[in-house]
């Protein structure tokens, strides 16, 4: 622990932001009225799964910071009670960099981070152009570790929640979805490894991974594709309700989960667990260490005896 303290400690100094971690909470300046409330930054709050989070936030009294780019989605945000809406891309430094200033500046600190904007394109591999790979790899993987990275200092500060929406494609991959798949899987790495650095210091890392649910994911992908947006809607699937309520439960609840998996069906649950216990089994077939059915169970056992229990699902 002593070890994984100072490697902590000196990834802060290396970013010139050891002093939030030395001196707490009370760094951050007292603001005006209102100020009391923890203040979060959610990233892509401008429409699905964003919007939906941003406004399950701001109900719950957060003080929600709304990253968006285009101006009439800022304008639309900022109307919404205990919302600021804040330009932020994140593939921008200058974005970046502006809006840590602006948040520092308000004074009310930030106790969490949701790493929301993602993006999708669809097709094989082998017919993926470089670019395409570029500009997912860019928003979904880079953009959380850049935001995370440039106000690590005020989260820090405030003892607070680093949250990443994955997806269950951080765990499955398909035929025609392998970018956004390996994009998702990288989310994954990027969680368990930041938890561990943050944990010394008192900042908790998690991520969220949603199944289906109504977003604007895939018309975005199909419009950039320069095909009909219709092609992507998603309607059939759930408002993504459940995924703003695991967010939320993640920001609050006194001991988070490492990973909040949430889906619509119970099927959708299914496979993804199922996919991750073929994994295991891949990895420990025919090799000199592999483990026997006796010895695996009683892994899983002792696994199972730290986990929570089942909750009732949600109503339909």
């Amino acid at each position: 622990m002593r070890l994984m303290r100072t490697i902590a400690i000196a990834w802060l100094l290396a970013m010139g932001v050891a002093s939030a971690q030395a001196q707490g909470p009370a760094q951050a300046p007292a603001a005006s009225s209102g100020a009391t409330r923890k203040a979060v930054l959610v990233t892509g709050a401008s429409t699905g799964i964003g919007r939906k989070i941003t406004e399950r936030l701001a109900a719950d009294g957060y003080f929600v910071y709304a990253g968006a780019r285009k101006p009439q989605d800022l304008q639309a945000l900022g109307t919404i009670p205990n919302v600021q809406a804040i330009r932020i891309d994140v593939t921008s430094a200058t974005d970046i960099a502006d809006a840590v200033a602006t948040v520092t500046k308000a004074g009310r600190g930030l106790y969490g981070i949701v790493n929301n904007a993602g993006v999708a394109v669809s097709g094989p591999l082998t017919d993926t152009t470089e670019e395409d790979m570029q500009y997912v790899m860019n928003i979904n993987a880079y953009g959380p570790w850049r935001i995370s990275k440039a106000f690590a200092p005020l989260v820090v500060a405030e003892q607070g929640r680093i949250v990443t929406i994955g997806s269950i494609s951080g765990i499955l991959s398909g035929a025609t979805l392998g970018v956004y798949s390996m994009s998702k899987h990288a989310v994954e790495a990027f969680t368990d490894s930041l938890a561990l650095q943050m944990a010394p210091l008192g900042v908790s890392v998690i991520v969220v991974e949603p199944g289906n649910y109504d977003s604007e994911i895939m018309r975005t992908a199909v419009a950039r594709a320069g095909g009909d947006a219709k092609a992507g809607d998603r309607s059939q699937y759930k408002p993504p309700d459940e995924v703003a309520a695991s967010v939320a439960q993640a920001l609050s609840e006194a001991t988070p989960k490492r990973r909040y998996m949430t889906v619509p069906t119970a099927r959708e649950g299914e496979i993804t667990i199922r996919k991750a216990i073929e994994e295991l089994v891949q990895l420990n077939e025919g090799h000199a260490y592999t483990y026997d059915r006796a010895a695996l169970m009683a892994m899983l056992d002792e696994a199972l005896a730290k986990a929570r229990p089942k909750v009732a699902a949600p109503v339909p």
